[in-house]
Parts: C-alpha cells; sequence; structure tokens
C-alpha cells in the first residue's frame, strides 16, 4: 500500500542537511543512498565556472527506453535568516503539532521525500518490470546563481543522447490547498541597469555642469509609463520595476557626474530578452536626442518566459490530483522564476509541489498530512504515465 511508504523520515534527514546554497553538507550524499537501495543508477555531476563557486549535482535513473520520466528538483536552500524569528533549530527537521519544521521542508526537500516515496511505491507494485525510465535531476544550485546546475546538467546530458520525453518540478505550486494549482509556465526576468553620464559641477553654477539626473529621471518616466502588454489565455501582463536610484552623492552642493537606476521586468511570452532590450535601446536613444548626454545599459535576462501548452502530461496530472484530493487545480503561469526556465528548453515541463506560504520564511514548515497526500499524487500520476505511453 502506498500509505506504507512515510515520506517523513527521509524530508527529516534532508532537513538535517544544512545545504544553504552552495553548500551541499551531504544532503545529495542522503539521497544517493536511498535510490541507489531502490535501485537506481546514480551519477554525481559537479560543475565548477570562473567566479563562481563549485557545485554538485545528482542525475539517477532506473529502467530504460521511452517513456522517460523526470523529476526535477533541488537540495540547496536559502539562509535561515535572523535565528531569533525561528521558534526551532532550523536544520533540526522537527515535527511538532503534525507539522515538519525547517528550513527546505516545503521548498522543496518534503517533495523530494514524497516523490522517492511515491516511486517506492511505484516500483514496489510493479509485477514485471515497467516499460520506460524514471529519473531524478537534482542541483544544489537552484536558490544561488543557477549557473552550475541545472542547466550545465542538461547540457551535457543532451550532448550524451539523453532525451526526457516529461518533466516534473516539485517546486512548491500550491497557493492555499494541497492541489490548487500547477505551474505549466513562467514569466521571463530582465535585470537592467542604466547610467547616465554628466558633468559634476557646483549646483550654483549649473551652467559649468552638466546634469544628468534630469534625464534619467525622463527615460524611467517613458519606461514605466509604457504599457507592454495585456498579457493573454496563459500569462498576466509583464511589469516594469524600478527597483532602485542612485547617484552616491553625499554632498548637498554638488551635482553629480553620473546616476544609476536599476529595474527589472517580468516579462510574458509576448516578449523575449532581446527584443525587451531593444525597446529599452530606443527609448535610451530618443532620450539622448531630444535631452543630450549619454547611458549606457546593461540587461540581461535570467530567464526568457515559457509555457507548455495543456496536453495529454497535463491531463494526467490534473487526473492524479482529482482522483487524490476531490480539487481540480488551476493551470497557472504565475509567480517568480524556477530551474523550469532551462528544462522548458528541452522537454515539456510542468511544475506541481507543496504548499509555498511559509518558503523563504522563519519556521517554514509542511503538514505531515499534505506530505503524505503529495506522495499519493505522485504515485497516481507516476500510475497513470506508464500505462498511457508518456502521458501522450
Amino acid at each position: 500500500m502506498v500509505a506504507a511508504f512515510d515520506p517523513a523520515p527521509l524530508a527529516q534527514a534532508l532537513i538535517r542537511c544544512p545545504s544553504v546554497t552552495p553548500a551541499d553538507a551531504g544532503a545529495l550524499g542522503c539521497l544517493q543512498e536511498v535510490l541507489e537501495d531502490l535501485g537506481f543508477s546514480c551519477e554525481r555531476m559537479p560543475f565548477s565556472e570562473e567566479g563562481q563557486d563549485d557545485v554538485d549535482n545528482l542525475l539517477a535513473s532506473i529502467g530504460q527506453g521511452a517513456p522517460h520520466f523526470c523529476f526535477a528538483g533541488h537540495t540547496d536552500v536559502v539562509p535561515v535568516g535572523n535565528l531569533a524569528n525561528w521558534s526551532v533549530e532550523p536544520f533540526e527537521g522537527v515535527i511538532q503539532n503534525g507539522q515538519l519544521v525547517g528550513r527546505g521542508a516545503c521548498d522543496m526537500k518534503g517533495s523530494i521525500a514524497a516523490f522517492v516515496c511515491a516511486v517506492s511505491s511505484f516500483l514496489h507494485d510493479s509485477t514485471d518490470n515497467f516499460a520506460g525510465t524514471i529519473s531524478f535531476l537534482i542541483t544544489g544550485d537552484e536558490e544561488g546563481p543557477a549557473v552550475n546546475g541545472t542547466a550545465k546538467m542538461l547540457t551535457q546530458l543532451r550532448d550524451k543522447g539523453v532525451q526526457f520525453d516529461h518533466v516534473l518540478v516539485g517546486e512548491p505550486s500550491c497557493q492555499k490547498t494541497l492541489g490548487d494549482m500547477i505551474k505549466i509556465g513562467r514569466r521571463g526576468s530582465l535585470n537592467a541597469r542604466v547610467t547616465a553620464r554628466g558633468a559634476q559641477g557646483h549646483v550654483a553654477y549649473p551652467h559649468l555642469a552638466d546634469n544628468p539626473i534630469p534625464r534619467l529621471i525622463e527615460l524611467l518616466r517613458r519606461l514605466s509609463a509604457h504599457v507592454l502588454d495585456e498579457g493573454n489565455v496563459h500569462f498576466q501582463p509583464s511589469n516594469l520595476e524600478i527597483v532602485t536610484v542612485d547617484t552616491g552623492n553625499q554632498a548637498t552642493n554638488v551635482i553629480p557626474a553620473e546616476v544609476h537606476a536599476g529595474f527589472n521586468i517580468r516579462f510574458n511570452n509576448l516578449h523575449t530578452e532581446a527584443s525587451l532590450i531593444r525597446w529599452i535601446e530606443r527609448e535610451i536613444a530618443a532620450v539622448e536626442n531630444e535631452m543630450g548626454g549619454h547611458f549606457e545599459l546593461q540587461a540581461k535576462a535570467s530567464g526568457e518566459a515559457f509555457l507548455t501548452t495543456p496536453c495529454g502530461f497535463t491531463d494526467l496530472m490534473q487526473s492524479a490530483i482529482r482522483e487524490v484530493t476531490e480539487l481540480t487545480p488551476v493551470l497557472s503561469t504565475s509567480g517568480g522564476t524556477s530551474d523550469a526556465r532551462f528544462i522548458s528548453q528541452y522537454s515539456p515541463v510542468i511544475e506541481f509541489g507543496l504548499v509555498g506560504q511559509t518558503m523563504h520564511k522563519a519556521d517554514e514548515h509542511v503538514s505531515l498530512q499534505d506530505l503524505a497526500v503529495l506522495r499519493d499524487i505522485y504515485r497516481r500520476l507516476l500510475d497513470g504515465y506508464f500505462s498511457r505511453d508518456g502521458g501522450s
């Protein structure tokens, strides 16, 4: 029976590894040991890059051939913050009042444990070897710069000819109740920094200086007033938010030589990194033409927008959730970025995991009941996937 496979002890063991990005602290080893006991072949995939922390990652697979189902996730966690705000030690994995409390409980060590138990149950009940492959793609670099993790793993696996037919990311996707939401896409995120340059001078002699601040104000006005789009059937409207304006000027009688502004654009699939940068450059050119001066732009997207169009795979996920919870989940593209932005370039991908209300907070927690229910949902998904030729 599914209920015989309890995800709580594994979730506790993972939480007790203080794997704050980029430290592994034994988390991948803990997971690898369990998976190898289930018959998985495991491969560690460490990556390094100049200027970035070294990161270890784990690929584990069982079975052979198609369909190839992959569960993707991360064992790294965000820092605990102020310890005084925690009621328990963040890395003890304390269970109290039916809740498992600890950093990573819902984001996302709990969902990893739930999926391991679902796979364990699935393999236990398979009278014959199932037809296909199940893999775990687990990184230690999701909460950090995401340079030496999932993206590099996928590139190396592609070069080796490894192809996933469908990928499920175990991020905390639900809003209020387990089963209320599946993520089928995400908006992209572009960070930009603009510098307006002028000439320093005394405020009493403005004709001897060149104040860049009015030009930057005009540029920011144009950018923030522009309606990027109205959204579409799957995505909310894109938005630009100014996050900082700074001269570093501590004097009250000096016109600064330069001023900086930073802003972020969360964009839907009506835009790309390239199209947004072209738009910003056009606005910069217009202000320079009208007001003079010179701007410098640095802009880069941490991920493009992506969408997994509703299909047999999303139907299977919804069906598994309904069978266990009697809820019909919303198909959503809301929220921030995740490693699904990298996976979407290789395979159809959706996200479904725990309720995310306490992720990244003090006393992050998940109910033991939700862990068990999530395990049962994952088990139903596996049953359907490998009986319907990969959810096609």
